[in-house]
Formats: C-alpha cells, sequence, structure tokens
C-alpha cells in the first residue's frame, strides 16, 4: 500500500468539490423497506444532453456497487476518476446524448454525495455510521423514482444498468411497470445467489474484523486510523470475483516483482498478482467509505424481485416493458445462465425479451471493459423500441 496516510473514508462531503454533480434535497420522508424513514434525503445526479418537450428521450444509467453518479466525463475536481461509461455516453456514443437525455444517480446509501452512513444525521448533527438503516435495491428505486418525478420524468425510455445496476433496473421494471419503457440488465440476476452472497460475506468479515472499524462510527478518527484496511481486503477479495482465471494466468502466471524469479529467499517474494490486489484495495480506500461498502453489499445480498410479491413467477409478471438482457461468457460471479434464465422468463410471458453474449476472457467486469462490445446492441436495442 501507498505509504500516503489513508483517509478515514473515502466519502464524497459537503465543501468538496461537486464536480459535475447536482443535488436534489427530497421534500419529504423516504420509507425504507425495512420499516423506517429516512428524513432530509439528499440525492446527487449528473445528467447529459436536453430533456425533450415531452420527457420521452430520458435515459436512466444504474451503477454497479462502488460506482456512482459519474457515468461519463472526465477525472478532475469532485470526480477522482473518469466517467464508468466515458466511451459510451456522450454526443454521437452508443448512448447518444444528442438524441437521449441521460440521468445517474449516486444511489441511496452510497457515499459521492447521496445520503449514506457518511451523512450528517439531521437529528444528532453527526455522521449516521452505525445508526444508518439496512436498505435494499428497492429503496434505491424508490429514491430514484422521486428523483424522475424532480426532473419531470414520468416515464423512461430505457433503465440500464450492469451488476448492481441490473438489479436496479429489474427493480424498476417490477416496482413501476408503467414508468419503464424498455430496461437493460447487464450480468445481473433476478435474485442473488448463494454463491454471490458467500463471496460478498468474506469481504464484509474483513472489514467488521478491521480494529479501526470502531462498530462503523470511525469518521472521527484521525488520517491513517480508519478502516482502510478491511475495506482494501474486501475490494481484494471481490477483485478476484471481477476477472477470469485465464485473465489472472495470461496477465500475471506466476512471476514475481523484481526481476530474480528464482530467488532463494521465498519468503521475501511477492506475486505480481499479489501486487496487482494490493493496488485495487488501496484504490477504493480512497474513493469509498466502508461503511456504504457494508450497507450496499447487503441491499445486493437481499436483491430478490420475489420477495413480498407471492414469488418469481408473480413478479415475473409484472413487467411489460421489452427486454435486451446481456450475459458475460467468461463471468464466474453472475455466469451467463443467470441472464438467459431472465430472457426466458420473460418470454414465457410472452414479453419481447432479447439476449446477447459478451465473449470476453475478463469476466464480470467486461461490461466496463469491453465497450466495443457491449454499446453496439445497446444502441440497436434503443432505437428499436418505441
Amino acid at each position: 500500500m501507498s505509504s500516503e496516510l489513508h483517509p478515514v473514508t473515502g466519502a464524497w462531503c459537503p465543501g468538496d468539490p461537486a464536480g459535475n454533480r447536482q443535488f436534489l434535497a427530497l421534500d419529504r420522508k423516504l420509507a425504507l423497506d425495512g420499516g423506517g424513514v429516512l428524513d432530509a434525503v439528499e440525492i446527487a445526479y449528473e445528467t447529459w444532453g436536453t430533456l425533450n418537450d415531452d420527457a420521452s428521450n430520458a435515459v436512466l444509467l444504474c451503477h454497479a456497487w462502488t460506482g456512482d453518479s459519474h457515468a461519463a466525463g472526465r477525472a478532475g475536481p469532485g470526480h477522482p476518476t473518469p466517467g464508468w461509461w466515458e466511451s459510451i455516453v456522450g454526443p454521437r456514443a452508443a448512448i447518444d446524448t444528442d438524441r437521449w437525455f441521460v440521468v445517474c444517480s449516486n444511489v441511496l446509501g452510497g457515499c459521492q454525495g447521496t445520503t449514506g452512513p457518511s451523512s450528517l444525521d439531521p437529528q444528532t448533527g453527526v455522521a449516521y455510521g452505525s445508526k444508518f438503516p439496512v436498505v435494499t435495491i428497492r429503496d434505491m428505486v424508490r429514491a430514484q423514482a422521486r428523483l424522475a418525478d424532480h426532473l419531470g420524468i414520468r416515464r423512461w425510455h430505457s433503465v440500464i444498468g450492469g451488476s448492481m445496476g441490473g438489479m436496479q433496473v429489474l427493480e424498476w421494471a417490477v416496482t413501476y411497470p408503467d414508468r419503464v419503457r424498455s430496461i437493460v440488465p447487464i450480468a445481473s440476476c433476478l435474485q442473488a445467489s448463494a454463491q454471490q452472497i458467500a463471496w460478498e460475506s468474506i469481504g464484509r468479515r474483513a472489514i467488521l474484523h478491521d480494529p479501526n472499524f470502531r462498530g462503523g462510527d470511525y469518521y472521527d478518527a484521525p488520517a491513517g486510523q480508519g478502516p482502510h484496511r478491511g475495506l482494501s481486503t474486501a475490494r481484494m477479495v471481490a477483485q478476484v470475483t471481477f476477472r477470469s482465471d485465464n485473465v489472472f494466468n495470461q496477465k500475471f502466471g506466476r512471476d514475481v516483482v523484481g526481476s530474480d524469479q528464482h530467488s532463494n529467499a521465498p519468503a521475501e517474494q511477492q506475486f505480481e498478482v499479489e501486487r496487482y490486489l494490493e493496488y485495487h484495495g488501496d484504490k477504493l480506500t480512497r474513493r469509498f467509505d466502508a461503511n456504504s461498502y457494508l450497507l450496499i453489499g447487503r441491499a445486493m445480498d437481499l436483491h430478490d424481485i420475489a420477495r413480498g410479491r407471492g414469488g418469481l413467477d408473480s413478479a415475473i409478471k409484472r413487467i411489460t416493458a421489452p427486454t435486451l438482457s446481456i450475459g458475460i461468457a467468461s463471468d464466474m460471479l453472475y455466469p451467463s445462465y443467470q441472464q438467459i434464465q431472465i430472457r426466458d422468463a420473460l418470454v414465457a410471458h410472452e414479453v419481447r425479451a432479447d439476449y446477447v453474449e459478451i465473449d470476453s476472457p475478463h469476466g464480470h467486469d467486461s461490461f466496463l471493459i469491453d465497450l466495443d462490445q457491449v454499446a453496439p446492441p445497446i444502441t440497436r436495442f434503443l432505437e428499436s423500441v418505441g
């Protein structure tokens, strides 16, 4: 890890450069699936393009676990990284902002401007920390619906997202079937599987067992004494699931750091793959918050469109929007059969549903890497939806 002191949290905080963010303060409390309510909720979002007169050209992008509202745009003040779909969104791009009005918001419980654990609790004036309630994917979608109301968008032309973003996409289609004209879930699922929950459980334990986590109330700690080791380890675990075995072998093999591949001091050797994982773990601690990582990961575990709806078939019947389901051949975290299941379930109910599979060695993160394969089917699908 870098010798520079790690921040206690990588969360965006009021007073930091806003970058391209806009903010919506909800005018009433937000009811949560868990039975509680959140007051004074603020949503950070970004937009690209121009909403037309009848608000029929609006497209919602939903980000993945550690993403945020910065789907497109350069890195700069307020945005430590370029947009996560930088080459897909823009004028004359696959999602053409000369035609579409594109919106992306940071999810409820996040740490990049939308109310989450690092935000100040209006009741106490200090960060929520451990007192922030559990949220679900449905809660995130309800917050997005309030944003749509504010923007004057009654119905999205399409809702698009990968991984956890795809969970939001599916919840939009089930919860608000009359508010989505089409959907594009990518590398996602109808229900979180046992293996997905298992991987995320390991990462959570790394954070919870970090002595600097302090039960989630660490925001007043000095720099360098936050739960960065736990968060870094959690990210390292996740990073393994985001790539395929072939990519790890091709990129790193058994290479060690330095030039001596056959040192007689093996205890001093570090494999290149170890350094790669440490780099990504360290990088996340500087732009994300440990509590948000836990909270959002738990929301993904709880994802199940059937919950409280009389079973999966009953929930599927609520989806009426034409659907493009995109899977990834090498995805070990959200295997392509889960995307095929989405397609097949909808076709069984006579809903238009197409399936496209990305042939990439890069695993789950292919939807963020192999954009030359991801973009064209999305462009064609958007054009095909009346």
